[in-house]
């Protein structure tokens, strides 16, 4: 059997996790010095009340090698494979845990992917190794096929405020003030693992239409994967969101998601977002 293993910043629901047979490793949430975990005790809409009464930006902390070792040993006594993608090693060191315990584990059927993004993209990677499974690859030819597959995936977002990524310090106060002051919306994403800022609008409309303007840019959306559409607090107005970019790129059924804790805490509320696969 095939195990498969992704952390919790895949914002996938442990309920869901369940049907599709999948298990879930929490990162750690820390809120006026209390610690939760991600999704265990902590769900993404407590967390946003929580976000908004706290005067301290929440930290977050990656999964100990312990975390995973408990699944690999498990998975080792059962003689089953395991495939495991964690967020950007660039953001988090959960990589990193990862791989320490597949050393202790002293276990060759073990395969650990960086999947150079997080939130709702790793959520597209993770539904890609089950489709994989599911088709009967084994775990040597999923993790080759996900290595080429993680290439192709995109999240793309705009934020509603700049002060989260201000006091994540990840924007100047300067550079904060003068942008909530004009109304602009960063436009942010994942480039080769990293988040960077892509552009910045205007208001909601502007920035939507600039996130069009990138895709198109970037290339096609590969209509046959999943897409999905996120939000970050309330999903209020998301509908207008997703219609102009169904109207736009002619997608049928697409998945929602809400991003939890981790990149919630430097995005803020308000966030709207896209994660495909480009074709």
């Amino acid at each position: 059997m095939i195990k498969i293993i992704t952390d919790s910043t895949s914002d996938i629901d442990l309920e869901y996790a369940k049907e599709l047979n999948i298990d879930i490793v929490p990162l750690k949430v820390i809120i006026d010095g209390k610690e939760y975990k991600d999704r265990v005790d902590l769900q993404p809409q407590q967390f946003y009340e929580l976000l908004a009464q706290s005067s301290v930006l929440p930290t977050t902390s990656q999964p100990s090698p312990q975390d995973f070792l408990e699944y690999y040993e498990e998975a080792k006594k059962q003689g089953d494979s395991v495939i495991v993608m964690t967020l950007s090693s660039t953001i988090s060191g959960t990589y990193q845990s990862a791989n320490i315990a597949k050393d202790l584990a002293e276990y060759d059927d073990i395969y650990v992917i960086d999947s150079y993004s997080t939130t709702q993209s790793l959520r597209l990677l993770t539904l890609k190794a089950i489709s994989l499974r599911e088709e009967g690859k084994n775990a040597k030819e999923i993790f080759e096929i996900l290595e080429d597959y993680k290439k192709r995936i995109r999240i793309i977002a705009f934020v509603d405020t700049l002060e989260y990524l201000y006091k994540g310090g990840r924007l100047s106060k300067t550079a904060a003030t003068a942008g909530t002051l004009l109304k602009f919306k960063p436009i942010i994403g994942l480039k080769d693992g990293k988040l960077e800022m892509f552009a910045k609008a205007r208001g909601t409309i502007k920035a939507t239409s600039k996130i069009i303007e990138l895709i198109h840019e970037d290339g096609e959306i590969d209509l046959n994967e999943p897409i999905c559409i996120g939000y970050t607090g309330s999903d209020d107005g998301l509908d207008k969101f997703e219609q102009t970019m169904r109207n736009e790129f002619g997608f049928g059924e697409v998945l929602h998601g809400c991003v939890g804790p981790v990149i919630g805490t430097h995005a803020g509320p308000g966030a709207r977002l896209i994660a495909y696969t480009k074709k």
